[in-house]
């Protein structure tokens, strides 16, 4: 889950009647803080995306520079806000620039918005400042540029390694670009690189998914994370299934997917942590071994604090939850206004957080302290343990590769 599947409006006609500074009661708790950056623009729309992204060549000559302008306004508000309130957040520990496409901006655009981050919040000691990036976007100056613009983690659209899959979902790039970028940014010094993978693309075979994951470890990435494809109403790719035109996959063939992924993977040394991503164990100096996790989205598995920037992003903050306008002409008037460019948000109730608890944790190969449940819900979770579906160790529970498949079941049967 990320910041961006929590609730979803059309913000265009909306009247802001929520100022989430206003709505805190007081200070932060002591919890980790990451900012995340909208960056709304892609050189196409792929035919599954529902994301709020818009093709760069629609958006008129001057768009990065007016949405710049919007994000740093933003980012001033923000800070300024808060310090008027009294509230003080942690320094950022992680940075994510997500889109749409981040590496549509220059280095030195993203580095901008990166040192301006470090002036009003700071970056804690070892932030993971992350950029997703599209391989058609890079090219060795690019990365170098982002290096040098403080950027120390590249997560990398691949999708697939077949051809055929690859023009099904709209993806411009060759088969073989994003291994090629991955090894490029190696060779530059990235330390830190992670692929996106996609299964249950209709058509797309056994086989055929399988040499996409075994592609991918080609490249010796740190982290992958492996989607089941989800064909979202609005879509051209909804469309197209709709018409008859292509198969839509069935769950015994994204559930073989995922077996495979887990097989391949773990194989390889890669460590599931959370249902859909892998990460490469790695030993520190003090010989402890940690994992190359994607330590921003973990931030929001574990309901820390986080900060969105740009149109449609979503924040958190205590237990305030709220997100941004999406059309960036109404989110670049209301920077430029001086307001914060809010649609509307929520304050999380008790019911809502537990809910919200359950669901991320049993994600997470952490698992869920079992005292975090009501003494019905234990007693149900004795039931996903006899059903073999987990384990309850230590005062945890933890899903079992079986257990991950049936997620959604288990976290229903569980809160019920």
């Amino acid at each position: 889950m990320t910041a961006g599947e929590v609730h979803e409006r059309n913000l265009r006609t909306s009247t802001v009647t929520f100022h989430p500074l206003d709505e805190l009661d007081g200070p932060l708790e002591p919890r980790r803080f990451g900012v995340y950056v909208h960056v709304p623009f892609c050189a196409a729309r792929c035919g599954y995306c529902d994301f709020n992204t818009y093709v760069l060549a629609s958006q008129g000559p001057d768009a990065v520079s007016r949405y710049l302008a919007a994000a740093h306004r933003e980012i001033d508000a923000a800070a300024t806000g808060m310090a008027t309130r009294g509230v003080v957040p942690p320094a950022a520990s992680t940075v994510f620039f997500g889109g749409g496409t981040p590496t549509m901006l220059t280095p030195v655009q993203l580095g901008g918005l990166v040192d301006h981050l470090q002036r009003v919040w700071g970056l804690a000691p070892g932030a993971e400042v992350t950029t997703e990036a599209n391989p058609e976007t890079l090219s060795e100056p690019v990365l170098t540029g982002l290096l040098e613009a403080g950027i120390n983690r590249l997560s990398m659209g691949m999708q697939s390694a077949d051809r055929g899959v690859l023009a099904l979902l709209d993806r411009v790039h060759t088969p073989g670009r994003a291994v090629e970028m991955a090894r490029l940014a190696r060779q530059c010094g990235f330390e830190d690189i992670s692929l996106d993978l996609i299964f249950g693309t209709p058509g797309e075979s056994l086989d055929s998914w399988r040499r996409s994951l075994e592609t991918a470890l080609g490249a010796d990435p740190d982290h992958i994370s492996a989607y089941s494809l989800i064909v979202e109403e609005g879509t051209r790719l909804a469309a197209r299934i709709r018409r008859g035109e292509v198969p839509m996959t069935d769950e015994d063939d994204l559930a073989d997917k995922y077996l495979a992924a887990e097989e391949i993977l773990g194989r390889a040394g890669l460590v599931n942590y959370e249902v859909s991503n892998w990460a490469r164990p790695s030993a520190g100096d003090d010989g402890v071994v940690d994992l190359h996790r994607a330590e921003h989205n973990m931030g929001y598995w574990r309901n820390d604090d986080w900060w969105g920037i740009g149109p449609g992003a979503h924040s958190h903050l205590a237990e305030l939850r709220w997100w941004n306008v999406k059309a960036p002409r109404h989110y670049e008037e209301m920077a430029e206004s001086g307001v914060l460019p809010v649609d509307d948000g929520e304050r999380l109730g008790p019911v809502e957080h537990h809910e919200e608890e359950v669901l991320l944790r049993l994600r997470l190969a952490d698992g869920l302290p079992l005292d975090e449940l009501s003494e019905k819900e234990q007693g149900r979770a004795a039931k996903v343990v006899a059903e073999g579906l987990g384990q309850a160790t230590g005062g945890v529970l933890r899903l079992n590769l079986r257990g991950r498949l049936l997620a959604d079941r288990v976290i229903t049967e569980l809160l019920m």
